[in-house]
């Protein structure tokens, strides 16, 4: 059995690595689809939407990685409301998480197959297929283990932000000035619904602090790392969306792949084909790591009996948490069925996943006050409380889904009574620290 020593040792990551996992982690298939269409709910001014909520978003990331840094080999978001609020609030938190992948991915596997389908000339119903194909291969490459998982995703995530740079820059000469008039159709509502809809393509500053314990020194490398993925990131999706409303590259019948159209016009026919490639990597990628990540939180909820015990199941020869893996194939075949019977359901589902996600970020806002150890430490998590507050109303009716969820986890517990609150107990998998 190795000590922590020994196993950071055996995994040394350093900033470089940092700055990848960070990327990796908050760039996925959302940059597919979210340009345009925030930019068809707010026009040109969706560029003013992307530049607030990437500066918005700081105080949020690094407040994640100031947590990781302190408390390293953690259970995320999830650990820290649990040290600063009680058992309670951590398996809320986790249910979040744990009920926003079976929507989230069947939808990030939907854009990655509507942008592939598009790019290849292929007709419009092979986005099922390719669809069922990502989940699926998501699916087994989990029932074998995906030790390689993360490896992978941020090689095939560094690989589309290449290619989006290059697209990007080579689509600047092709703006149009008046597609930048009127500046603000639907007001200042407008902007802010859009706010609300980039939170999607800034989720997953939380992921990174379960690998915080492989870090050679998570306190001197983990706050610079996400610093230069916000950078990163933010320079990224403003300039898609830049070139995105330039190009007119969305509306009616253009927003399903307003990138691809946007790579066209500044490459040529055979760069849609180069996106339609990558996208289906980055959501083969995205929806493994995701999968990965919520089977095994189903199966430490189930192991402190916050979820049903069906959940803990395992094949112990490999690790694989099948319980959850199989709970979350039962997620993904309903909102499969959904997004089949009607693919304009996807502007409809995407809010709850964010919904889940903007609640957590609350509830780690919250853990990182009570936790701070400094003033700055307390004003940064008080500012992204905040942010988040303020974004949340705007997701309209879709915030009562995690606000149901977390209603339903103590009303659970006060009904299960106190003896199901002693028997508790934080499990290994999810709270260690």
């Amino acid at each position: 059995m190795h000590s922590k020593g020994d196993a950071r040792r055996e995994t040394p990551l350093g900033r470089v690595h940092g700055v990848a996992l960070y990327v990796g982690s908050v760039l996925g298939s959302g940059i597919l689809l979210l340009p345009a269409l925030v930019a068809e709910r707010a026009g040109p001014a969706s560029l003013l939407a992307w530049g607030l909520m990437s500066v918005a978003i700081l105080p949020l990331a690094l407040t994640m990685a100031l947590l990781a840094a302190r408390y390293p080999g953690g259970g995320g978001v999830a650990a820290f409301a649990r040290k600063a609020f009680g058992p309670a609030a951590g398996a809320a938190t986790g249910w979040l998480f744990l009920l926003a992948t079976p929507i989230g991915g069947p939808l990030a596997a939907w854009i990655g197959a509507a942008y592939a389908t598009a790019a290849f000339g292929l007709p419009p119903n092979a986005a099922v297929g390719l669809t069922a194909a990502i989940l699926l291969v998501a699916f087994i490459a989990n029932l074998l283990g995906f030790k390689g998982a993360g490896g992978l995703q941020v090689a095939v995530v560094g690989g589309i932000a290449a290619i989006l740079l290059l697209a990007l820059l080579a689509a600047l000469p092709h703006l149009d000035p008046r597609q930048f008039t009127p500046f603000a159709p639907h007001g200042w509502i407008g902007v802010g619904q859009a706010m609300a809809l980039t939170f999607w393509c800034f989720v997953g500053w939380e992921a990174v602090t379960h690998l915080s314990g492989g870090f050679r020194n998570p306190r001197r490398d983990l706050v610079p790392a996400v610093l230069w993925a916000a950078a990163i990131i933010g320079v990224l999706y403003l300039g898609t969306a830049l070139v995105t409303v330039g190009t007119g590259s969305y509306g009616p019948g253009k927003t399903e792949a307003g990138l691809v159209q946007v790579a066209q016009v500044a490459l040529g026919p055979a760069a849609g084909w180069l996106i339609g490639i990558v996208a289906l990597f980055c959501a083969t990628a995205t929806v493994n790591a995701y999968a990965g990540a919520a089977a095994h939180l189903a199966r430490a909820l189930a192991e402190s009996n916050a979820a049903p015990r069906i959940l803990a199941r395992s094949f112990a020869r490999r690790d694989v948490p099948i319980g959850g893996l199989l709970a979350l194939l039962a997620g993904w075949a309903v909102v499969f069925v959904l997004l089949v019977a009607d693919p304009e359901a996807i502007r409809r589902l995407i809010a709850l996943p964010t919904a889940n996600y903007l609640a957590l970020y609350l509830l780690g806002a919250a853990a990182g006050i009570r936790l701070a150890e400094r003033r700055a430490e307390r004003g940064l998590a008080a500012a992204a409380l905040a942010t988040c507050a303020l974004v949340f109303p705007f997701l309209g009716w879709s915030g009562l889904y995690p606000a149901s969820i977390v209603a339903s986890v103590f009303a659970a517990r006060r009904w299960l009574g106190p003896s199901a609150r002693h028997r508790h107990r934080p499990p290994a998998a999810a709270f260690r620290r």
